[in-house]
Formats: C-alpha cells, sequence, structure tokens
C-alpha cells in the first residue's frame, strides 16, 4: 500500500511539474509579445507533443538575445557621408531604427555566373596584403573549397590575417570533422563555428543561425550576396549542376559598415572584445548609392522587416521577387495583394522545386493564394534557383542574404544591400527577366485533397521552418 502510494505522489508530482513547466511556458511567450501566428503555433505543438515541446521550445523559441547572452546590440556607424535628406520611405525608417542612411560613390559590379563569382573570390584572395574575412553559412569539403582553402592556407603563410566564420548548423558535416582545415590553422589562419552545437541549453540558442554571407578582403572590398561557399555555387567552369545565384563586389563605404557586422559576429562567436574597422581610406569609389541593412537577434527592433513592408507599400509600378523560399506571413501577404489591387506589377519567381520538401510544402499554400489575387507566379524550371533580390519599382533592389520567410526575416542573422543607382536596377532588372524565359507562368499543379489540407497545415508551423 505505502510503495503504491509513493508511485501515486510521483507520478502526481511530475504531472503538476509537468503542468507548471508548461504554464510557465505561455507566461513566457506573452511576456515576449510574440505574435499570434507563432504563438498558436507553439500551443499546437504544445497539445501534440506536450512536454517535450517546452524543451524545444527553450532551445529554439527565443528570437532576440541580451547583453547577458554576450551579444550586444549592433550598432553601424557611418563616415558621415550620407545625404543629409531622407532619400525615400525605406531611407527614413531605417535611419530612425538605428540603420546609416544612404552611402554614397561605392563601386558595385553584379555577378550572376558562377564561374564569375569563383574567379573574383579568388583574385580578391590572391590581391590581398593584410587581412581576409569570410562568414559563411554553407562551407562544404568539395574541390571547389579545397582550392579556396589551399589560396587561403598561402596567404597565411604569408603573414596575411585569414579568418572563416562558419555556421555550424548550415556546415554541420565539416563542424563535426574538421580535418579539412588542418593545414590553414598550421599556417595561422583562424577558423571558428558560429553558435557551436555542444554548449548547455541555456548557454545557446540553436535556432538562431548565422546566414550572413561577407567576403572582406583588406577591409577594403566586399563579395556579397547569396552564395555559399560550395561547388553549387561557384566553381572555374559553369557546370550543369549548379545553382542560380548571385554575388556583388563593392568598395566604399558600404564595405565599412559590412566589416563592422563581420567584427561583430567574430566577437561573439571567439568571446573577444570587438575589433576596431577602419573607415575607406577614400572617399570615391563609383556613383552607387547603398544602404547596409542587417537583421537577426542582435538588432534591437525589425529595421529590414519595417523597410520591406514599407517599400511594398509605396511602390507605385512594379515589385518584382525572386527567392527560392516564399513562405511569408499575414502582414506579407496583405501587402503584396493590396499591392496587385492598387494595379501594381507584382511577381514572384521562385524554382517550380526547391532542394527542401518541407519549404516546398510549405510555400505552395501561399502560392495558391498568390494565383487567387491575380499576383504573376513564375516558377522557374532550370537549376536550383537560390538566389534573393527584390525590385522596387525603378527605385530600389534588395539584395543580400534573406528569403521571404520568417526564419530569416525574423530570426537569423542576415544582411541585406538596398541598391539605389539605375544602371545597377537595369542589370537586376534583365537578370531577373532572363528566368522567365525557362519558366512556366501561372500554374500551380493539382493536389489531392490530403494533400490540399497537408499545405494549409503547414501554414500553421510555417513561423517556425
Amino acid at each position: 500500500m505505502q510503495n503504491s502510494l509513493f508511485d501515486f505522489l510521483i507520478l502526481h508530482g511530475i504531472f503538476i511539474i509537468g503542468e507548471l513547466l508548461i504554464l510557465f511556458t505561455m507566461l513566457h511567450m506573452l511576456y515576449q509579445r510574440r505574435t499570434p501566428t507563432s504563438m498558436i503555433s507553439w500551443l499546437l505543438f504544445i497539445i501534440i507533443v506536450p512536454y517535450f515541446s517546452v524543451l524545444i521550445y527553450f532551445l529554439i523559441g527565443v528570437r532576440k538575445q541580451s547583453a547577458k547572452d554576450g551579444m550586444l546590440s549592433l550598432h553601424l556607424k557611418s563616415c558621415n557621408n550620407e545625404p543629409p535628406v531622407e532619400v525615400n520611405v525605406m531611407d527614413g525608417i531605417l535611419r530612425r531604427n538605428g540603420i546609416p542612411g544612404v552611402s554614397q560613390h561605392n563601386s558595385f559590379d553584379f555577378i550572376s555566373q558562377s564561374d564569375k563569382a569563383y574567379e573574383a573570390m579568388m583574385q580578391e584572395i590572391e590581391k590581398s596584403k593584410k587581412s581576409i574575412s569570410m562568414s559563411t553559412y554553407v562551407f562544404k569539403n568539395d574541390a571547389i573549397t579545397k582550392k579556396i582553402l589551399e589560396a587561403l592556407t598561402l596567404k597565411a603563410k604569408n603573414g596575411v590575417e585569414v579568418r572563416l566564420l562558419i555556421d555550424s548548423i548550415g556546415s554541420y558535416k565539416i563542424y563535426f570533422f574538421q580535418g579539412a582545415f588542418k593545414n590553414l590553422r598550421k599556417a595561422g589562419g583562424k577558423v571558428s563555428f558560429f553558435m557551436p552545437l555542444f554548449r548547455l541549453p541555456y548557454q545557446n540558442y540553436i535556432n538562431l543561425r548565422n546566414h550572413r554571407k561577407i567576403y572582406l578582403f583588406d577591409e577594403e572590398t566586399l563579395l556579397s550576396g547569396g552564395m555559399n561557399l560550395s561547388a553549387e555555387y561557384m566553381g572555374p567552369v559553369k557546370t550543369e549542376n549548379q545553382w542560380e545565384d548571385i554575388l556583388f563586389r563593392t568598395q566604399g563605404e558600404a564595405t565599412y559598415q559590412y566589416a563592422q557586422i563581420f567584427e561583430d559576429d567574430w566577437a561573439y562567436a571567439n568571446h573577444t572584445p570587438i575589433c576596431h574597422v577602419n573607415p575607406p581610406q577614400k572617399r570615391v569609389y563609383g556613383e552607387t548609392y547603398m544602404q547596409v541593412v542587417p537583421s537577426g537577434p542582435d538588432i534591437k527592433g525589425d529595421a529590414l522587416y519595417e523597410a520591406l513592408i514599407s517599400a511594398i507599400y509605396a511602390a507605385t509600378e512594379r515589385i518584382w521577387i525572386v527567392t527560392p523560399y516564399f513562405v511569408p506571413d499575414e502582414n506579407l501577404m496583405y501587402a503584396l495583394k493590396i499591392a496587385k489591387h492598387k494595379g501594381l506589377d507584382v511577381k514572384l519567381i521562385t524554382p517550380k522545386k526547391s532542394n527542401q520538401l518541407l519549404a516546398d510544402l510549405a510555400r505552395n499554400s501561399y502560392m495558391r493564394e498568390f494565383l487567387e489575387a491575380d499576383i504573376e507566379l513564375v516558377l522557374y524550371e532550370g537549376n536550383m534557383l537560390h538566389a534573393k533580390a527584390i525590385l522596387f519599382d525603378n527605385l530600389a533592389s534588395m539584395i543580400g542574404s534573406v528569403n521571404i520567410d520568417n526564419r530569416s526575416l525574423l530570426l537569423n542573422y542576415e544582411i541585406v544591400s538596398f541598391v539605389y543607382s539605375q544602371d545597377i536596377l537595369l542589370e537586376v532588372e534583365r537578370w531577373m527577366e532572363s528566368f522567365m524565359k525557362n519558366s512556366k507562368k501561372n500554374q500551380m499543379p493539382d493536389v489531392s485533397k490530403p494533400r490540399r489540407i497537408i499545405e494549409n497545415f503547414m501554414r500553421i508551423l510555417a513561423p517556425q521552418l
């Protein structure tokens, strides 16, 4: 009898503790002022998997980090080379969120071919005399990265400071098997992994990934965009299996701001003080107007998200979107549908089939909703389209690492540049038009009722994808 009573008390105690944890989780969501969609998603998960979901929530449910986590809010500096008045609505919103205004006199080269991207990367490594700083989400151990590592190792041997920052989830294979970096480290190069997996749960946020692509050379030249480091993205010869993606090369104040962001990420990953970044040596590198916009847990608010919404509402002629993963929230969906109803030319250019099944399941429901709103849907039938860019009228283009989904816009460490120069906008327009030649327009395959139910159900889980 005593044993039965003891067992009952133990089970009852475990049940009470579990219920208290669930209650605490719900209070934490309310305290954080999470969106209703996000809360519903988590509450559904708690109902389906009551106790395990609580652990998952505190592992991946936090969106912003505080100073006690070792990540201070990122504060970008400018060279006081920005126009005294706001250039447009986006510029104003970004400035009020603490983002430096539009910088003038940047150079800009738009690179959309994999072989040209590889050539630019190797050229900049070869020309570097002082420092090479690279940050990437994906780094694969393949023939292309072996050549990149050989070039970096040679530079390190010659006294150039070489630093490589890699996301541990995005590059989990090489995170577990780091032999590829042996020679580079031996030569004095440094390789660090962002948010390493083997930390205590409350000292790590495995859901907050560094998706930024920053390739800096002598703190003067920058390569950035959507390309990671692997044979899928670049190589000396363009192959049939390479993905469609973009890089851009720039010099000027934009490079100075990207360098600040890299130093902030590097300091956080290595638990070291943030290094000072030198402003550009000269003021005029070109005629391109640019605005650098980081987003993520190290940014106090959601400046990029606000700017994106405002740009959609402010557009008067067109909004062309290129993205591989399209899982927007309700605000974005309504803004784009309203733009279409205002008579704007709204296009979504996306791969017919992406490299992620869950993303395809989640996006299909939104794309069907687009078709119902008469928004033009362009399904690219070539190689995987991994690029991310948006054209707003003939005013601006957004280029960078951000996908149009909840993870990119509200969770990951990301970075984009708004480019305001007409010649670049025309080049981006021609690049987008090239995808329309090998695409199916306004066609979604018919699916069974169970499949449609699954696709619509994925909208509930979309905030966590």
